[in-house]
């Protein structure tokens, strides 16, 4: 007899651990998190107030507490201007202040700039300033942790909103699916773009306002997904046993059915958030978005365009624009092939 060989060992592997297996996707996600993690710190990062100041043997927190002048000497009982020359100074006599990398927030103005504005990048303004003296990276940064979490709440909303109705319309079918289908064929049919522009433009937007409006929109585009799930699903074996158990349609629906019809829904996630992403920057560059001067990378692009003669704006708001996007497509992708039931279930 020939020599013993032992059968090669098989172990089923988890979706994470398929996931990690596209390494691309992988290290995606976890510089994706890390940039947005790093932005929800931006009062940290980029501000015009010091993180910690010493003076007079006492300790204070400008940065999430407003001062008087008159705390550290000064003449007048305003908020404290920690940029001007005679407060650092005073400070300086009796302390010491700790400031963040970069000295500026995003509506802070350089009256210092070595050339008018925009003035290209310095060792003080990174990435150089706005048309109005205002520091470019400090907006980034704050413009990318507001587009992120727009998204977020956009992607969230929209998704829980079109998996319910999703769900409805597959489970009971018959003449509620077919008026609802008739519904969303009207409503994905008109321009919603231009539909966002004509409502933007009735009131002042703010954030609330605009995730409002884009929700009304943004909700399709799971519902035909989760609608073919659960018609798939409603005539198998174990919903056909809940049902003559006399088990609630709700109870279905969501504890039996849905965790089943998430599975290839969870996939599109990321590009939704990737699409919410860039909706919001294209009302900011169209003037239809947040308010003016709030922190924006469509505001930012804006700025580059009419300022042809300064590319580091329009250049920073394109990079870390793509570099978002592209993030999140890869992370799509991996999710994507962790979720797919044709990829094999085991390792050896």
């Amino acid at each position: 007899m020939g020599a013993n060989t032992k059968p090669a060992r098989t172990r089923r592997i988890t979706r994470w651990e398929r996931f990690k297996l596209n390494r691309r996707g992988y290290v995606s996600l976890w510089v994706f998190s890390a940039l947005f993690v790093l932005s929800l710190f931006s009062e940290f990062i980029a501000n015009d107030r010091p993180l910690l100041v010493r003076f007079n043997g006492r300790f204070y927190f400008p940065v999430v507490k407003n001062y008087s002048e008159l705390t550290f000497g000064g003449e007048f009982d305003i908020n404290t201007d920690y940029r001007d020359p005679f407060i650092i100074n005073l400070i300086n006599e009796k302390g010491w202040m700790l400031c963040g990398p970069v000295r500026f927030s995003y509506n802070t103005i350089n009256y210092a700039l070595p050339r008018p504005a925009p003035s290209p990048p310095t060792s003080e303004n990174w990435l150089g300033t706005d048309d109005r003296g205002r520091d470019v990276a400090a907006r980034l940064l704050y413009g990318f942790r507001i587009s992120v979490l727009f998204a977020l709440a956009l992607t969230i909303a929209s998704s829980a909103i079109g998996i319910t109705l999703g769900a409805m319309q597959g489970y009971f079918g018959g003449v509620f699916d077919i008026l609802f289908q008739r519904f969303i064929e009207v409503w994905s049919g008109m321009p919603s773009l231009f539909m966002l522009i004509i409502l933007s433009s009735v009131v002042e937007p703010n954030f609330w306002w605009l995730l409002g409006i884009t929700l009304l929109f943004g909700w399709m585009g799971l519902v035909s997904l989760v609608r073919a799930e659960f018609l798939r699903a409603r005539n198998f074996e174990y919903v056909a046993a809940a049902r003559a158990m006399g088990m609630k349609h709700s109870r279905i629906m969501f504890t039996h059915i849905l965790p089943n019809a998430m599975t290839s829904a969870l996939s599109y996630l990321p590009f939704i958030l990737g699409g919410s992403i860039t909706t919001l920057t294209s009302l900011d560059f169209l003037g239809f978005g947040l308010p003016s001067g709030s922190p924006s990378l469509g505001e930012l692009l804006a700025e580059g365009k009419a300022n042809l003669h300064a590319p580091w704006l329009g250049v920073s708001a394109f990079v870390i624009l793509a570099l978002s996007l592209s993030l999140l497509v890869f992370i799509g992708e991996a999710v994507r092939d962790a979720l797919d039931p044709r990829q094999p279930p085991t390792l050896c």
